[in-house]
């Protein structure tokens, strides 16, 4: 299985067009390191300073991003990969096709063009999922919840899982995750419906989330509630109106087909919240 490499070092790299206006730092911790982008990479994508690399996955920030939620997003996205922290990832049939993939996170700072930033991303690196700096939580719950838990997981379950095992979790109509999605929903449903039925646990009402889409975020759902990042107070209020079941057992007595899928222990979905502390007692 592949080791994370252990390095202690951040280095931030201005983005002006100059390369040796950076500031070198002593930054993260023994497991993660941040380097500034080296000048082939800045050749490809010169919106981008920081970057770092964990389990062979890159990721990306521009120079406004916040170093510690840099390194955060950094730790979520090891936790998730290597959930019992002992250094090597859990399921090495995932990682596999996310790094064949070339999947990558994009950590973009409020206020910039998205679309410029992404447009030229680096050579041959095409599937990316973006998260902003404001999205960061350093604390699930306070101030807000923390969207790295779900943007590094559609990573994980869109680019990894569904490509893995694709009869279970491939996002398209009857893999099972699809099926068990249609009864949360209260039906299939290729295209969003004007209105769910009063049954549907899961109702997603974004135009612009097709039908592979609503099971990324299904998936993000049932995961995330199962793991407990959805039940500090009053985070049912916010979210109710798009998912109900916010909590382990509501899942395990509801939803009770995704639930037995994704605690499957063949698969080596996670069991244990990500804080942002990969490898810190």
């Amino acid at each position: 299985m592949k080791k994370l490499n252990i390095l202690f070092l951040f280095t931030i790299l201005s983005c002006q067009d100059n390369y040796e206006n950076c500031l070198d730092l002593e930054y993260g911790t023994e497991y993660i390191k941040i380097i500034g982008v080296s000048k082939f990479e800045r050749n490809y994508f010169k919106y981008f300073c920081k970057t770092t690399e964990v389990f062979g996955i890159k990721i990306y920030a521009t120079e406004g991003v916040k170093n510690e939620k840099l390194l955060h997003a950094a730790s979520i996205m090891a936790e998730y990969l290597d959930n019992d922290e002992d250094g090597l990832v859990d399921n090495q049939k995932v990682l596999d096709k996310l790094i064949n993939k070339k999947v990558w996170l994009l950590v973009i700072e409020e206020g910039l063009d998205f679309d410029d930033a992404a447009r030229n991303p680096p050579v041959n690196y095409h599937h990316f999922q973006d998260l902003y700096n404001e999205e960061i939580s350093l604390i699930n719950g306070s101030p807000r919840f923390d969207a790295t838990l779900e943007e590094v997981l559609h990573i994980i379950t869109q680019h990894g899982y569904a490509e893995a095992y694709p009869d279970k979790f491939s996002e398209s109509k009857d893999s099972e995750i699809a099926n068990a999605m249609d009864i949360a929903r209260g039906g299939y449903f290729k295209n969003v419906p004007d209105e769910y039925p009063s049954s549907a646990w899961y109702s997603y009402y974004d135009s612009t989330c097709d039908y592979a889409c609503q099971i990324t975020e299904y998936m993000y759902w049932v995961i995330t509630s199962i793991l407990g990042a959805q039940e500090y107070p009053g985070r049912l209020d916010e979210i109710k109106n798009e998912w109900r079941l916010n909590t382990k057992d509501k899942v395990e007595n509801t939803d009770i087909a995704t639930y037995e899928l994704l605690t499957n222990s063949e698969y080596k979905f996670p069991t244990n919240l990500p804080n942002g502390k990969y490898r810190i007692p």
